[in-house]
């Protein structure tokens, strides 16, 4: 069976895909998961939102495919929450796999309730406005690094990484390789336990 381009990324680990890409981008490491066990890997549907709105969001939840991840721009803003537990919910039950927000959320046990991924700059008790404003779908920067629709997103406890659509086969292939390496060298180093640490280390310091 062949696996599709989102179970293969889910399979990677966030440091290999890094390590892949160089590290470029890899989004700021304060956009975190707000539960240790959350696991991304899908395209990004973005949102750009203005400070402390958040209507957009709504309409991005409309337009949403099964496995999209929304990508909010919310230029930072830690006051206002870009969404909810109801929002959440809305998100879940059309298929949106999480959120990456540039921003915060509110709600935080009902996230972990629902097991509804979110990484973000952590939480507050204040609702966004609704006032209008935002756009779905265009170019946006989160955590530093720009996004587009249909870009690759993957996120786990060590952080979120953007993958252009373009290049995503080649980092996926690279990354598994790594992945490879990576196993090879932990077993050369550590299947014997102190002598077979020691050969390692003084072979790769010769």
């Amino acid at each position: 069976m062949t696996l599709t381009m989102v179970e293969r990324l889910l399979a990677l680990p966030t440091t290999a895909i890094s390590d892949a890409t160089g590290g470029h981008t890899n989004v700021a490491a304060a956009i975190k998961p707000l539960a240790d066990h959350f696991k991304i890997a899908g395209q990004a549907r973005t949102i750009r939102l203005p400070d402390g709105e958040n209507g957009a969001v709504l309409e991005a939840i409309s337009q949403a495919e099964k496995g999209d991840i929304l990508v909010i721009d919310a230029k930072g803003n830690t006051n206002r929450a870009v969404a909810g537990d109801f929002v959440m919910q809305l998100a879940q039950g059309v298929g949106v796999q999480g959120f990456v927000v540039d921003g915060v959320i509110r709600d935080l046990g009902a996230a972990r309730e629902i097991d509804f991924p979110v990484f973000s700059l952590g939480t507050t008790v204040a609702a966004g406005n609704k006032h209008g404003g935002g756009t779905v779908g265009g170019a946006v920067s989160v955590g530093g690094v720009a996004v587009q629709t249909g870009d690759y997103v993957v996120g786990d406890i060590d952080g979120v990484i953007i993958i252009p659509q373009k290049n995503v086969e080649d980092v996926i292939e690279a990354a598994e390789a790594k992945v490879l390496k990576d196993e090879a060298r932990e077993h050369e180093a550590l299947h014997k336990g102190e002598a077979s640490i020691r050969a390692y280390l003084a072979k790769v310091l010769k």
